[in-house]
C-alpha cells in the first residue's frame, strides 16, 4: 500500500483520490489530505519560495554533517564549540545523556536514511561504505537500550529500506547485499539479554560486549525503567524480524508492550512513568504525555500501522480516552497521578510532549493537535527556543534547548493534514531561529539556556536524523524527494520502515490480548474513517479560528471586556472579589472561593500546598479573571518582601573575526560590580593579566587597559581579584575556573560572592567561566591572537554585533526576554503560588575555593507560608500586575497600580528569594524530572 503518515510518523500525505486511507493491508488508518483541504488563513507560500527554504535546509544539513564528519569522525558525536568529536570516557560525564554513545559512530548511522530523503545518494553510498568498514558493535562500553534500539538499530534497519530501494532503481548501491541489515541483526542478538527479566521488560542498560549480570559487564543491577524505554521497541524489532524472518525480535517486544499495557492503572487506564523490570510495580505514579512515557502511545499506533494488528489500535484508542479525559486542559498537557487523575502532578510541561499533536493528527484529532500546537508555538515566538521545560504560566523551568525536533515534526504533520500555509510560516521561522541562535562555526550548538542565547557543546545525533528530514519534507513537493515517501512508516528517531513489511514473514499469531485485560467499549474506537466536512465544517478558515484566541495565551494581553463587565457588577453591589491580603488557608469559605475562580490547591511530596490557576476551570469569564488577579496579587505579596536575589546566569559572546557573535558561553554572575541585566553590556578585547590568578598588583597593566582581564580562580577572594584589575585600568574581568574539565555542562551554576566586605568600589562588570568555556576564550587568543567579547545580561543579535552603530539605535523587545512579562489572556493563563512553611538558614560555603559561592538557580515559583502570608517570602516569582496593565479597572484597582508601578517598576523572573533548604529540595525534585527526561532521546 503507499498510503501512510510520517513521524514520530508516517510519510507525506495521502493520495489525492480521497482525503483517508487505509495503509498497512487491512489496517484502517486516518490521516488528512493536504490537497483536500486547506485553510485560507495565510498567504498561499509560492513555490519559488518553499524551493528557497528547501535549498536552506538543504544548506544547513550539510553545514551540521560536513562538520561532523570533517572533526568528529568517527566518535559518536560532534562538539560544535570545541570543533572536536565526543568519544565517551575522554569527556566529563553527563550522566545518562552519555547512555546514548556507544563509540559506533552514532551520527553517521542516525543520519543514513536523512541522506537519501534530503537527495544527497552519491553521500548516502559513501555513508555506507563508512558503516560497513569502521563501525565496531562489539564494544566494551554500557550503553542504554532504549537509545540503542532507535537510534542505531533504527538507523541500520532505515538505511538498509532506502539501499534497497535505490539498488532496485538500478544506479546507485548496485553492490549492495543486505551488510547493513547483517549488522542491525547483530546488534539485535547483542541487546536480546536484556529482556531477561521475568516481567519481559527489559533492562534499561546493557554491555555491548559482555550483555547483563556478568561481572564486567557493569549493569544488570537496575530494578526500574521508563515506560518509553520499555514500550518503544516494537517497529524497530518487529521490522529486523520481519526483514530476516527471525520472529524472536518482534516475540520479545511484543511481550514487553502486553506487560505494560496489563500493568496499566486500571480505574484511569493510564501509566506511570516508571516501572520495576522484576515486579511489575510503578515506581512513579505520575503519568502524561511527555518524558518517560511519550512515545510508547507513539508505537502503539504505529504499531497498528505496521503490524496490522487490531489490538494495538484499542489500546491506543483506551490510552487516548483517558489522556484526554484526564491529561488534556486544551492548550496544556498537564500530568495527573495515574490513581487519582483528576490531581495534577506538576505545574510544568516538557519538551518532549511537543510530539503529540503531531500523533493526534495521525489519530485524526485535529482540534486539539492545532491548539497545543500553537500554544508551543507561541512559547517558541517569546523565547526563540522551545525551553526544556515550562510552566503553566509559561516560564522557564528548565532553560536548556538541545535542538530538539519534535515541534518540527507537529509542523510537519499539521501542514499535511491542513495544507494550511500558516504551517510552512511556523517552519521558515524555525529555520531561521537556527540560523540565527544556534548556527556556530562548527555546525549548530544546543542552548544552554533559552533565556540568555549561551550554549552547550552538543549536536546530538537526532538533530540530523530528525529535523532536516521534516523541515526538507514541510517545503518539498512529491517531485522533490526520489522516492515515495507514503510507502513508509517513520520511527520515533524518523527512520523509514517500508510498509510492506505488513504482509512479510507474518509467522506471529494475531491473538486479541486486549480483551483479556479489559472490557472494551466500541464508543472509543473509529473503525471508519470520519468525513473532511467533520474536521473542517464548511469553514476555510477553520484552523485559524481555533488558533486565534490562543495568539496572545504567552503574550501580555488585557481582558477589558471583562473588564467592563466586573465594573458593572460593582456598581450593581456585587460583593468584590477575594483580595490576596485577605485571603486564609484555613477558611473553607475562601476556598470554595478559590475553586470557582479555577484555583486549586496541590499538595506536594515535600509537605508544600501549591495554589495553580486554570482559567478554564473557572466558573465563568469574570471568576476566571478575579483568579488571575488574586494569583498575580499573592505573588506580588512575596515579592514585595523578598530579602536577598539569586542573579540569573549572564553571557559571554565572542564577536571577533571568525565568530561574530555565533558563539555563546553560559557565565555565572557577581553579586558586585556593574549590573549587566541594568546597565549597557560591555564589549572589548581580552587580555590575560599578570599574575593570571589576579591577587596582587599586576605587573602587565598595558596589556589590560581598556580590555577584558581573564583571571584564574583561586589563592584570593573574587572581590580582590576585581580591585586589581579594575585598578590597572580593566573594564570588566572574566574569572576562569581552575579546576581542570569543569563545564557548565554537568556543574550548576555558580554566583561570585564579595568578600564581607563593602564592595561598592568596584564599578566594573565580572564573570565567572568554567574551565571548559574559558578554554574556548584562550584557544582562540592562541589562534587569532585579537579576540573581542561582549559581556551582557543575555546574547545579542549578530546584526547589531556586525554593525557597532547599530548599539545605539533603539532596538525592539526581544522576544525572549523573560524581565517583563505581564498578565497571560484570561482564555488559557495559568499561574502558580507555593504555599510553604519556612526557615531562613544561612548559606553554606559549596566548595573548598577561599571565594564563597553560591547557587544561581533561577526557576522556582514564588511562595508565602500559609499562616503568616505577608512576611515568609520564599521566592519572587515573575509577574506585572494585571493592574498595571489595564486602565479602565475602577478607581480603587487603579491607585493600587499606580502605587505598585511606582514602588516596583520592574518587577522581574529572575530575581528570587529562597531558604537553601528550600532551594535543594526543589533541585532535588526538578534533577528527579530532568533525569527521566534525559532518558528519552537526550
Amino acid at each position: 500500500m503507499s498510503e501512510a503518515g510520517g513521524g514520530r510518523g508516517f510519510g507525506s500525505s495521502v493520495p489525492q483520490r480521497a482525503p483517508w486511507s487505509l495503509v498497512a493491508a487491512t489496517a484502517a488508518f486516518c490521516l488528512v489530505s493536504a490537497t483536500s483541504v486547506w485553510t485560507a488563513g495565510a498567504s498561499p507560500m509560492s513555490r519559488e519560495e518553499k524551493q528557497k527554504l528547501g535549498n536552506q535546509v538543504l544548506e544547513m544539513f550539510d553545514h551540521a554533517y560536513g562538520n561532523y564528519m570533517e572533526h568528529a569522525y568517527p566518535a559518536d558525536e560532534l562538539m560544535p564549540l570545541t570543533c572536536r568529536g565526543r568519544v565517551r570516557g575522554q569527556e566529563p560525564s553527563r550522566g545518562d545523556v552519555d547512555d546514548a554513545l556507544g563509540k559506533f559512530s552514532l551520527t553517521l548511522i542516525d543520519s543514513l536514511d536523512t541522506l537519501v530523503v534530503l537527495n544527497k545518494t552519491k553521500e548516502f553510498e559513501d555513508a555506507v561504505r563508512k558503516v560497513l568498514r569502521d563501525v565496531n558493535l562489539d564494544n566494551d562500553v554500557v550503553v542504554s537500550v532504549f537509545e540503542t534500539n532507535i537510534r542505531v538499530l533504527g538507523g541500520l534497519l532505515g538505511g538498509h529500506s532506502l539501499a534497497i530501494m535505490l539498488k532496485e532503481k538500478g544506479e546507485y548501491m548496485q553492490w549492495y547485499s543486505d551488510e547493513l541489515l547483517q549488522m542491525a541483526k547483530q546488534l539485535g542478538y547483542k541487546l536480546l539479554p536484556a529482556f531477561n527479566t521475568t516481567s519481559g521488560l527489559p533492562y534499561p542498560r546493557i554491555n555491548l560486549k559482555f550483555g547483563i549480570r556478568k561481572p564486567e559487564a557493569r549493569t544488570g543491577t537496575e530494578t526500574d525503567t521508563c515506560t518509553a524505554c520499555a514500550g518503544t521497541l516494537i517497529l524497530e524489532f518487529a521490522a529486523l524480524s520481519r526483514f530476516t524472518g527471525a520472529t524472536i525480535f518482534e516475540e520479545y517486544a511484543r511481550k514487553a508492550l502486553d506487560f505494560l499495557w496489563e500493568k496499566r492503572q486500571r480505574s484511569s487506564n493510564l501509566v506511570g512513568v516508571t516501572i520495576n523490570i522484576h515486579t511489575g510495580d510503578w515506581v512513579r505514579k505520575d503519568s502524561g504525555v511527555g518524558a518517560g512515557i511519550d512515545s510508547y502511545y507513539e508505537y502503539l499506533l504505529k504499531a497498528y500501522v505496521l503490524l496490522g494488528d487490531d489490538s494495538f489500535l484499542e489500546r491506543f484508542n483506551t490510552h487516548y480516552d483517558a489522556i484526554m479525559r484526564y491529561i488534556s486542559q486544551p492548550p496544556l498537557l498537564l500530568d495527573v497521578h495515574i490513581h487519582k487523575p483528576m490531581l495534577n502532578a506538576r505545574t510544568w510541561m516538557d519538551a518532549l510532549l511537543a510530539f503529540f499533536p503531531g500523533l493526534q493528527v495521525l489519530k485524526g484529532d485535529i482540534r486539539p493537535a492545532i491548539e497545543t500546537h500553537e500554544m508551543l508555538y507561541q512559547v517558541i515566538k517569546k523565547h526563540n527556543f522551545l525551553p526544556e521545560a515550562f510552566t503553566t504560566d509559561f516560564r522557564v523551568h528548565w532553560a536548556q534547548h538541545p535542538l530538539r525536533p519534535e515541534f518540527a515534526e507537529s509542523t510537519y504533520f499539521l501542514y499535511k493534514a491542513t495544507g494550511d500555509p500558516y504551517y510552512l510560516e511556523v517552519g521558515k521561522t524555525l529555520i531561521e531561529n537556527l540560523n540565527k541562535y544556534a548556527r556556530v562555526p562548527c555546525g549548530f550548538a544546543a542552548m544552554k539556556d533559552v533565556r540568555t542565547g549561551s550554549h552547550e557543546d552538543r549536536m546530538d545525533s537526532f538533530f540530523l536524523a530528525e529535523m532536516f528530514k521534516y523541515l526538507y519534507l514541510l517545503f518539498a513537493d512529491k517531485e522533490d524527494v526520489i522516492f515515495d515517501i507514503e510507502d513508509y512508516i517513520f520511527t520515533t528517531e524518523a527512520h523509514l520502515l517500508p510498509l510492506w513489511l505488513s504482509t512479510t514473514n507474518q509467522r506471529l499469531s494475531k491473538k486479541n490480548t486486549t480483551s483479556e485485560y479489559t472490557e472494551l467499549d466500541d464508543s472509543n474506537f473509529d473503525w471508519t474513517c470520519p468525513n473532511t466536512q467533520i474536521l473542517f465544517p464548511n469553514d476555510p478558515l477553520y484552523a485559524q479560528s481555533i488558533r486565534e484566541p490562543l495568539k496572545n495565551v504567552v503574550d501580555k494581553s488585557c481582558p477589558r471586556g471583562i473588564i467592563r463587565v466586573r465594573e458593572e457588577s460593582f456598581r450593581s453591589g456585587a460583593k468584590p472579589p477575594l483580595r490576596a491580603r485577605d485571603f486564609m488557608a484555613t477558611n473553607p469559605e475562601h476556598l470554595e472561593i478559590l475553586k470557582k475562580m479555577g484555583v486549586s490547591l496541590i499538595h506536594l511530596k515535600d509537605g508544600r500546598v501549591q495554589l495553580v490557576q486554570h482559567a478554564i476551570q473557572a466558573a465563568s469569564p469574570i471568576d476566571a479573571e478575579d483568579g488571575l488577579r488574586f494569583m498575580q496579587e499573592m505573588i506580588e505579596l512575596s515579592s514585595q518582601q523578598q530579602k536577598e536575589q539569586q542573579l540569573p546566569p549572564r553571557a559571554v559572546q565572542i564577536v571577533s573575526h571568525p565568530f561574530f557573535g555565533r558563539v555563546v558561553l553560559t557565565a555565572g554572575p557577581a553579586q558586585f560590580g556593574l549590573d549587566l541585566s541594568k546597565h549597557k553590556e560591555t564589549r572589548g578585547f581580552v587580555a590575560s593579566s599578570k599574575p593570571y590568578n589576579g591577587c596582587s598588583e599586576l605587573t602587565n597593566p598595558e596589556a589590560v587597559m581598556g580590555k577584558i582581564a581573564l583571571i584564574q580562580r583561586g589563592q584570593c577572594m573574587f572581590a580582590e581579584k576585581a580591585r586589581n584589575i579594575q585598578n590597572a585600568g580593566a573594564i570588566g574581568g572574566i574569572v576562569i575556573d581552575d579546576n581542570e574539565g569543569s563545564s557548565s555542562d554537568t556543574a550548576p551554576l555558580f554566583q561570585m560572592a564579595g568578600d564581607g566586605k563593602d564592595t561598592d568600589d568596584i564599578t566594573i562588570p565580572m564573570l565567572f567561566l568554567f574551565s571548559k568555556e574559558g578554554s574556548i576564550i584562550l584557544d582562540a587568543i592562541r589562534e587569532y591572537e585579537e579576540v573581542e567579547v561582549l559581556l551582557s545580561d543575555k546574547a545579542k543579535d549578530r546584526a547589531i554585533l556586525k554593525d557597532p552603530e547599530m548599539e545605539n539605535e533603539e532596538q525592539p523587545s526581544s522576544e525572549n526576554d523573560s524581565q517583563n512579562q505581564s498578565a497571560e489572556q484570561i482564555a488559557s493563563s495559568s499561574q502558580e503560588v507555593d504555599l510553604v512553611d519556612q526557615e531562613s538558614p544561612e548559606e553554606s560555603s559549596l566548595n573548598s575555593h577561599p571565594e564563597s559561592l553560591s547557587p544561581a538557580d533561577t526557576d522556582n515559583a514564588a511562595s508565602i507560608s500559609p499562616s503568616e502570608q505577608n512576611s515568609n517570602p520564599t521566592e519572587n516569582h515573575e509577574t506585572t500586575s494585571l493592574d498595571g496593565e489595564c486602565t479602565d479597572l475602577d478607581n480603587q484597582l487603579q491607585e493600587q497600580s499606580e502605587t505598585e508601578e511606582d514602588s516596583n517598576p520592574n518587577v522581574s523572573w529572575g530575581k528570587k528569594v529562597q531558604p537553601i533548604d528550600s532551594i535543594l529540595a526543589d533541585w532535588n525534585e526538578d534533577i528527579e524530572a530532568f533525569e527521566m527526561m534525559e532518558k528519552d532521546e537526550l
